[in-house]
C-alpha cells in the first residue's frame, strides 16, 4: 500500500526532540538484506521521526534510491527524505525525478549539488543541468508545491570552499532559494557546530539547523570524515587501541554526550549517520531515554 509522507518542516515545528537517521541504497542483494534488517530494528527500537536515503555519485543509484525509499515509506511506515543531486541530470530529468517522487507520495527532498562521478576530481554540470544546490532548491520551489527541502551545511567548511565566509555565502543562497532546513555534515566537536550556528544566525538564516552525528566505529574512520578530533576523544580512541568493543563504547558514549550537550543548549533535532547499521544508534537513543532526555517508544 502506498503511503503519503508528511513534510519534515511540520515535524521540526514541534516542541519535542526530533530524531532522524540516514540510510544509503545497497549495491547488491546482501546489502539489500542488510538495509531491510536495519530498517526493521530501527523501527522497533529507535522510532525515528524521519529517515533519509542517499543518492550515489553521478546519479548511479537513482533507481535504487527510489526503490528503497519506497520500501522504507510503504513497508516500514517511515517519513522518508530521498536525496537528490544535480550530477548527471538535465533540468527536465530532475523535474521528472521529482514528479515521480511526488506521485509516489513523497513530499521531502534533500537537495544537493553532489560529488563528481568516480574517477573525476572536478564537478561539471550536465550541459542542460544545474551547477549548484541552490539551483535545485529553486527548481523544486518553482515547479512543485508542498515539498520540504533540506540542504547541507558544513560546520568544518566544505572541502572545496575557498574560505568559511564563501561557504556561508553559498549556504545562505540555498536558504534564500527556499530551503526548509539545514542538516549538517558530521562533526565531533560541538564547539564547531555552535560557532557555525551562530554565524548562520548572524547572517539572517533563521530556519532549523539539524546537527549531523555519527558514532565512531574506528579511529581511522573518524579521522577520514572529520578534520578536527577533540583531544579528549583522541585520547579515548588511543586508549581503546585495536579493541573493537572498546572503540564501539567510545563511539556510543561520545555521540550520546554530543546529543546530551546540545539538548542542554536548547537544540532538539538530531540526524544520525548509521551506515545502514542500527546497533550503535539504538544504544545512543537508549542512553538518552535512560537520562530522561527522550521518552520511550514511538511518539506521534
Amino acid at each position: 500500500m502506498m503511503l503519503k509522507n508528511r513534510p519534515i518542516g511540520e515535524l521540526l515545528a514541534r516542541s519535542r526532540p526530533i530524531i532522524s537517521v540516514e540510510f544509503f541504497p545497497p549495491k547488491d542483494e546482501a546489502g539489500g538484506a542488510q538495509i531491510v534488517e536495519t530498517a526493521q530494528e530501527i523501527r522497533e527500537h529507535l522510532h525515528p521521526d524521519f529517515v533519509s536515503i542517499t543518492y550515489g555519485a553521478g546519479g548511479t543509484t537513482r533507481e535504487r534510491t527510489f526503490r528503497y525509499a519506497s520500501i522504507l515509506k510503504d513497508e516500514y511506515g517511515f517519513e522518508v527524505m530521498p536525496h537528490l543531486t544535480c550530477v548527471g541530470s538535465s533540468r527536465a530529468e530532475l523535474r521528472e525525478i521529482i514528479a515521480s517522487y511526488q506521485a509516489a507520495g513523497f513530499c521531502n527532498i534533500m537537495a544537493l549539488r553532489g560529488d563528481p562521478p568516480r574517477g573525476e576530481t572536478e564537478f561539471r554540470p550536465h550541459p542542460d543541468g544545474l551547477p549548484y544546490a541552490r539551483d535545485l532548491v529553486e527548481l523544486i520551489r518553482q515547479n512543485f508545491a508542498g515539498f520540504s527541502v533540506g540542504v547541507a551545511g558544513y560546520p568544518e567548511v566544505h572541502p572545496e570552499s575557498a574560505s568559511p565566509e564563501k561557504d556561508l555565502y553559498f549556504l545562505k543562497a540555498k536558504v534564500q532559494a527556499g530551503a526548509s532546513f539545514i542538516t549538517t555534515q558530521l562533526f565531533y566537536d560541538n564547539a564547531n557546530f555552535i560557532s557555525f550556528v551562530d554565524k548562520c544566525r548572524s547572517l539572517g538564516m533563521d530556519l532549523p539547523i539539524i546537527p549531523g552525528l555519527m558514532p565512531i566505529r574506528s579511529a581511522k574512520q573518524a579521522r577520514r570524515f572529520c578534520r578536527h578530533i577533540p583531544p579528549e576523544l583522541e585520547l579515548a580512541l588511543e586508549t581503546a587501541g585495536d579493541d573493537p568493543e572498546a572503540t564501539r563504547e567510545v563511539g556510543v558514549d561520545w555521540t550520546y554526550r554530543q546529543v546530551a550537550n546540545l539538548m542542554d543548549r536548547g537544540f532538539k533535532a538530531f540526524h544520525l549517520y548509521i551506515m545502514n547499521r542500527s546497533g550503535m544508534a539504538v544504544d545512543v537513543i537508549k542512553r538518552l531515554r535512560e537520562s530522561g532526555r527522550l521518552q520511550a517508544g514511538p511518539v506521534k
